[in-house]
């Protein structure tokens, strides 16, 4: 018996190592999407890639076996031919046995990678399957947009494989025929037999007909065309290259003919002479006539001459992006904005993140990562209702970074101990501590809800933004769950994710699979039991692109705390494509996106679910009909997930970019370019970057209350100043709609980079930031928003001070408040408003303090109780403490302008004021009225009102009384007004009436 040969062995080797590298992924996964409940999609791709596989590898093979089959059993006519050929081949008999024995081997080989190459193309046989009309014609070929999205790409793709697959054969066939001897070169010329010259000629006649095929489909591409002024297609591409490529069509398939008809004749003059026409006309007919066209017809009239196509590109630009929802509305940018409008719009100005994500994220470590292994990797921003306000939160999930493990990176702790991550860190956007930290509703391990906060129920993040491969749970092992003083706490995971590795085949499928994570011991370990489970795919973002690799998914997942205190991800997705005819297409996206999915991953279980958020999409109705029960309507979503939907960043900055050129609908001006827009640039971290888009809680003008809006600003192109701003409303019933306001084109309205420039040349300012940016110390310049109020717009601008060494702890020590030509700089929002318009309106309501100041800011007891007064009290105050700062630094220069500041508030004070005539309002401030230090607690986040008597009404909001009457000596003494307002609220009721006296 004959030993195998040792290639023989290692071929087995090979394929059977091939075969296991294939069979435990596929194995695993679909472990795995039955897990998450998807195994239909899992099915459905795979019967795809299959599907394809198997045709193109069974065509590819029976066409090419057909024909080096049948060039390989061609013999040369002659033998004297062997004798003369020129190229010193070896002779027939030495090649022909090893082209029988090694041609079937090469076939299947080049059929396979075929196939494998073909198999990744199954979304566009998808896609052609199911197919949605659009509804909308393109503009030159008056067909519905679905053939170019859906159809056309499904023949380009068959016409390119036919194209290859022919001219592929034709090249080995050749080669064959010259292996053979069936094609010669002599010292008198090549010679060629007749069998060979036929089946040459056909393959020809084939190959040429192919490409009249890619010619008429080429008519179709000019509607994505680059080269004219617009993308899509121009003046030139419809009147030159159009009709010259049905002219091609029609020549390739004469060429064809020809290739046929010289099989019955001798010579190649046919073919000679309709390839050469073909040739000609192709050269002159898409290069010289196209560029003669647009230099003597096009570009001396260039403008009329494009005018119709510039049109169709708006339009269809508009229609992909989404642009033709905006509504657009004008915005004066008054500087008249007063007290009034700041009390009107009370919630806006307690809603004004003050907290840059940036220095955030630092100071959030500094105080809430407990132990070295959890970090906060994002701070994300997004909107609750608490004790019935409406507030503007950040949130950062501590997660578990495993490159932090204080036992060291080995498998167990990797693996088996250290699973998850644990609980959040909530905190309002506007508030800060005495000490300028912020403050926080959620904080510590295990976290505590404060002020009216939902308590997290579930605060284990197994699925986050950072993960391992894998975790087995319910295992042997202790499985952290998180730190106590100096021991810590264990847990069993209870939840519905992972993998049951119920067998001993289920542990070496994995085991093998992540064998270069020191996967066998997934096999030999003796913690693991049927009851174990191994996690894996545990990262947000890859573990929904798994499950619907054909949507895109926004880069930012977001943590929303249900009201049953569980943890859950949202994400925003998108369907998009670059075959939309005549839009602009976006770097790396293509030219056509809609937010048309919203998914959801829970924190602890890691189900994955997927919402249909964009019905009138044909793109993703298409996904919903090829995956049944992928998509659930959006309005199966629990109603305290969909409270937190917000309109994705990424989908409004590509809007944004795209808007600044396309909300210019006239040609002409569009073709000139007049009104281009930008995205404001500003220097962040010593770089020069576009403003990033923010969310922020905000009442749009002519709206009768506040929401959450997504808002960006423009300039005019190289220039400085602000034009406009573009908003998208999140909350319902508004969700999705855009709204542009566009500023008076006659008139200036200060820019970010305008801004960061006057305080820059502020005198005080500036010598502030020069003397903190010394000794050790080193200033952070936040994000600077601008905040729309009525008909007004004012910048704020939060500065944060932080060590230079490591570990430093960013802490909010001014805020700047710009509004048209004012400036200031003052220790809270609040003292920088009031500085700007406290004067204005002597009788204006108060609004309640955004933040409290550094130590020793704040004010005394007492004092004047008018908006006024208190300002001035306010500044009096803060420039004493600044002065005593200064002095004890040796600081004159900055001590004698603080004495200045001083002196100017004192004689504010000191000065007599008439008061008005009929006052209407007066504000008492809570801490003046009572010593109960629980009548601030008792209020916050309520508003109470209780009848006076006498027509009097007083209205309790957070920290102040606001009596209105009908004159000032009707207003009660505050003693007593308190009384009365006490016993109303301890009574529990929201409306109640009492009486107190005016003496």
């Amino acid at each position: 018996m004959r030993r195998p040969q040792p290639i023989v062995l290692l071929v087995v080797v090979f394929l059977a190592l091939g075969a296991v590298a294939q069979i435990v992924p596929f194995y695993t996964d679909l472990l795995w999407f039955e897990e998450v409940g998807y195994t239909g999609v899992f099915w459905t791709t795979l019967s795809l890639q299959g599907g394809l596989f198997t045709a193109v590898t069974l065509g590819v093979l029976l066409f090419l076996w057909a024909n080096l089959t049948f060039a390989a059993r061609t013999a040369a006519p002659d033998v004297l031919w062997e004798l003369e050929d020129q190229l010193g081949l070896p002779g027939r008999v030495v090649i022909e046995p090893l082209i029988r024995r090694f041609l079937p081997i090469v076939l299947t080989v080049i059929a396979v990678i075929s196939g494998l190459r073909a198999s990744v193309h199954w979304e566009i046989i998808l896609a052609f399957r199911n197919a949605q009309p659009f509804t909308t014609a393109d503009p030159v070929f008056g067909r519905d947009l679905g053939f170019f999205v859906f159809t056309l790409p499904l023949w380009r793709l068959v016409h390119g494989w036919a194209l290859a697959l022919v001219a592929a054969t034709m090249l080995l066939t050749l080669v064959l025929y010259v292996l053979q001897r069936s094609l010669v070169l002599t010292p008198r010329g090549p010679r060629l037999a007749g069998g060979a010259r036929t089946h040459l000629l056909l393959l020809g006649a084939l190959l040429l007909a192919l490409k009249g095929v890619g010619f008429w489909l080429d008519r179709f591409e000019i509607v994505f065309s680059p080269r004219g002024v617009v993308f899509g297609g121009s003046y030139t591409d419809v009147n030159a290259t159009l009709p010259v490529l049905g002219v091609l069509t029609v020549l390739a398939g004469v060429a064809a003919g020809a290739c046929v008809a010289q099989v019955a004749r001798s010579g190649l003059r046919l073919v000679a002479g309709g390839v050469g026409l073909l040739i000609v006309v192709w050269v002159v007919g898409l290069g010289v006539y196209p560029a003669g066209l647009q230099r003597f017809r096009v570009s001396p009239n260039e403008l009329a001459a494009e005018r119709p196509y510039i049109e169709h590109n708006i339009r269809m630009t508009r229609q992909a992006y989404g642009l033709d929802r905006i509504q657009e509305k004008e915005f004066p940018a008054d500087e008249s904005l007063d007290a009034r409008a700041l009390a009107r719009n009370e919630a806006t100005i307690k809603n004004i993140r003050l907290w840059d994500y940036r220095p955030l994220l630092r100071t959030f470590g500094q105080l809430q990562e407990i132990r070295t292994y959890y970090k906060f990797v994002d701070v994300d921003n997004d909107r609750y209702r608490i004790n019935g306000e409406y507030r503007q939160l950040m949130l950062s999930p501590r997660e578990l970074s495993y490159q932090h493990l204080q036992g060291g990176r080995n498998w167990i702790n990797e693996h088996l101990t250290y699973t998850h991550g644990y609980g959040v860190v909530v905190g309002p956007v506007t508030r800060i501590t005495a000490e300028g930290l912020p403050e926080f509703f959620v904080k510590d391990i295990p976290p505590r809800s404060s002020d009216g906060f939902p308590a997290v129920t579930r605060p284990e993040i197994y699925y986050g933004e950072i993960a391992n491969d894998y975790v087995l749970v319910r295992t042997r092992s202790q499985e952290l769950d998180y730190p106590r003083g100096d021991q810590n706490v264990y847990t069993r995971y209870q939840g519905q994710g992972g993998i049951r590795l119920t067998s001993w085949l289920r542990r070496l499928a994995f085991a093998t699979r992540f064998a270069h994570l020191e996967g066998l011991k997934i096999v030999l370990s003796d913690d693991i039991t049927p009851e174990s489970r191994i996690l894996m795919y545990r990262t947000v973002m890859p573990r929904i692109q798994r499950i619907a690799p054909f949507f895109q998914f926004d880069r930012d997942p977001y943590l929303v705390i249900a009201d049953d205190g569980r943890l859950v991800w949202m994400v925003d997705g998108y369907t998009t494509t670059d075959r939309y005819p005549y839009s602009e297409p976006v770097r790396g996206m293509g030219n056509y996106i809609r937010n048309s999915v919203k998914a959801t991953v829970d924190a602890y279980h890691g189900t994955v679910t997927f919402y249909l958020a964009d019905p009138t999409d044909p793109l993703v109705r298409a996904y919903a009909r090829a995956f049944p029960g992928l998509l659930q309507p959006l309005d199966r979503m629990p109603a305290d997930l969909q409270r937190h939907l917000r309109y994705p960043e990424d989908f409004f900055a590509i809007q944004a970019r795209k808007y600044a050129t396309y909300h210019m609908l006239d040609p002409q001006v569009f073709y000139n370019r007049e009104d281009l827009w930008a995205i404001p640039r500003r220097t962040v971290e010593g770089r020069d970057r576009e403003m990033e888009p923010y969310y922020t809680i905000m009442r749009l003008p002519g709206e009768s209350h506040e929401e959450f809006i997504l808002l960006t600003l423009f300039n005019p192109s190289r220039r400085d100043n602000m034009i406009g701003w573009l908003a998208a409303r999140s909350d319902p019933p508004n969700y999705g709609r855009l709204i542009a306001y566009n500023f008076p084109k006659q008139k200036l309205v200060y820019g970010p980079r305008q801004i960061d420039a006057r305080i820059d040349q502020d005198p005080v300012i500036s010598q502030q930031l020069s003397l903190w940016n010394q000794r050790g110390s080193t200033v952070i310049r936040g994000s600077l928003l601008a905040i729309p109020l009525d008909q007004s717009l004012i910048y704020v601008q939060p500065l944060y001070l932080a060590a230079s060494e490591q570990g430093a702890l960013p802490e909010l020590r001014r805020v700047i408040v710009a509004h048209g030509n004012q400036i200031a700089m003052e220790s809270t929002l609040e003292s920088s408003l009031l500085r700007i318009f406290g004067g204005r309106l002597a009788a204006a309501p108060s609004q309640p303090a955004t933040a409290a100041g550094p130590p020793g800011t704040a004010p005394p007891p007492g004092g004047p109780t008018s908006f006024a007064d208190r300002a001035a009290a306010q500044r009096a105050w803060e420039a004493w403490t600044r002065s005593q700062e200064a002095l004890r630094r040796g600081d004159w220069a900055t001590y004698g302008s603080e004495q200045k500041r001083l002196e100017d508030a004192l004689r504010s004070l000191a000065e007599p004021r008439r008061p008005p005539p009929r006052p209407r309002v007066a504000a008492i401030e809570v801490r003046q009225l009572s010593g109960d230090a629980d009548l601030r607690t008792l209020c916050a986040g309520r508003r109470w009102a209780v009848a006076a008597g006498g027509g009097r009404t007083a209205f309790l909001d957070r920290e102040f009384v606001y009596v209105r009457a009908r004159s000032r000596r009707e207003v009660p003494r505050p003693m007593k007004m308190m009384l009365a307002v006490q016993a109303a609220i301890r009574g529990g009721r929201r409306s109640a009436r009492a009486k107190a006296s005016a003496t």
